[in-house]
């Protein structure tokens, strides 16, 4: 199951409290005060790791509570600092603040850590509170809470290339052809139910990574089909392939799914149709594609988009695709461009 959105309740320790404690020792006269201070409370602290790739485990258990502090003793003992609860999450993790929608941190690399919840601070003994003119100090301080919230936290794919498609246009096909990830593949709509991701291979030292994206229909925006709750994953890819298929078994005409597929990556997020794209005619091993796939070929090279065919059946194009999705995404990692607009 791939979890993507989940909310969750820390609380960090409260602190200890300090101690009101007077030296009593044997021929020690006048024994001051040693009152000691107390610990502070434990942290909640979120920790991206490369190791998850969902956030499934946080939805069946959602509260999270760092211990409080242990309080100051006589002598001058300090109380012990509660240890922190740590929480790992997937790299792209984003937290927000659940009531007032606040976005908190973004944990976009591995190793980057973010304190959810703050521990309280350890009360001062009374020792601390000892004046020439009040030797005798009974006061100590109380420790204080930890701070506490419900936080939402949002799972963003981190992929160079972003594979969009209506359901069927051959995503899953392409990624299982260029990389060593083995998506689920059949000949019904909404095969692809969670995104996949694969590593394409350039060489030695040259790779990039691939999302898959579920397929949209019309009206994703609004939650039709799977709705736009993949929608979010495109946004962090540098650079976007829509798959339209130019077989003749398809139900719809090429130029209009492309059509269709612009529109609803407009309407969820304008930022997204500004990113650079090309455009990929897939299955064109079929029989009798040809006068879609040319009809998709003309409207391109009308309104002067990168258009390559391919067929990741018999690997008809994929070469040239690679080669250029390589180059664009080099270029993408060293400085902003875009290819078509």
């Amino acid at each position: 199951m791939f979890v993507d959105e989940v909310r969750i309740f820390v609380k960090a320790g409260r602190g200890g409290d300090g101690a009101c404690s007077f030296r009593r020792e044997k021929y020690v006269p006048h024994g001051g005060p040693d009152g000691g201070d107390g610990g502070n409370g434990g942290n909640v602290i979120l920790v991206a790791s490369h190791r998850l790739s969902t956030l499934l485990d946080l939805r069946y258990q959602q509260r999270y509570e760092a211990r409080a502090g242990r309080p100051g003793e006589g002598s001058n003992r300090h109380g012990r600092t509660a240890d922190d609860v740590v929480i790992p999450v997937p790299v792209g993790t984003m937290v927000f603040d659940d009531e007032t929608g606040e976005m908190l941190a973004d944990l976009a690399a591995d190793g980057d850590s973010f304190v959810a919840a703050h521990g309280g601070r350890g009360g001062r003994g009374n020792s601390h509170f000892a004046t020439p003119t009040n030797r005798v100090p009974t006061h100590f301080e109380h420790g204080t809470p930890g701070e506490e919230r419900w936080l939402r936290l949002e799972l963003k794919l981190l992929a160079d290339v972003g594979l969009v498609g209506l359901p069927n246009a051959g995503k899953s096909t392409l990624i299982a052809a260029i990389s060593a990830a083995r998506p689920k593949i059949a000949d019904y709509p909404f095969t692809t139910l969670t995104p996949n991701l694969g590593v394409v291979r350039l060489g030695e030292d040259r790779s990039f990574v691939v999302a898959d994206i579920p397929g949209l229909i019309e009206g994703a925006h609004q939650g039709k089909g799977l709705g736009f709750q993949f929608l979010r994953h495109i946004e962090r890819t540098s650079f976007l392939l829509h798959l339209v298929d130019v077989s003749e078994s398809a139900p719809d005409d090429p130029v209009a799914a492309f059509e269709v597929m612009r529109k609803e990556l407009a309407a969820y997020d304008a930022s997204l149709k500004a990113k650079p794209f090309a455009v990929v005619g897939t299955k064109v091993d079929i029989r009798e594609s040809g006068s879609r796939l040319e009809r998709l070929r003309t409207y391109c090279r009308r309104h002067r988009l990168t258009f390559f065919p391919i067929s990741a059946v018999t690997r008809e194009g994929l070469d040239d695709l690679m080669r250029f999705v390589g180059q664009i995404v080099d270029a993408l990692r060293k400085e902003p461009c875009a290819t078509n607009s």
